[in-house]
């Protein structure tokens, strides 16, 4: 649960604009490209995948694209 809490409250910060998550070796898993019409909208499925991502995934690295 806590890469699916810490992706949560990136996206409840609201000031990112792509977030990647990697694994151990630093390859890129998924990414998810965030726009502010579309976040209320994709949250929840979001929130799926990097649930299963995390269950496949022991460590893994968030990566945030913030909005500048």
């Amino acid at each position: 649960h806590g890469l699916v809490d810490a992706v949560k409250g990136i996206i409840d910060a609201g000031n990112a604009r792509r977030i990647t998550i990697k694994n151990e070796q630093g390859d890129e898993i998924i990414t998810f490209p965030l726009t502010a019409g579309a976040v209320g909208v994709v949250i929840a499925p979001l929130l799926a995948a990097v649930g299963a991502v995390a269950a496949l995934v022991a460590k893994c690295t968030i990566v945030v694209e913030r909005v500048k």
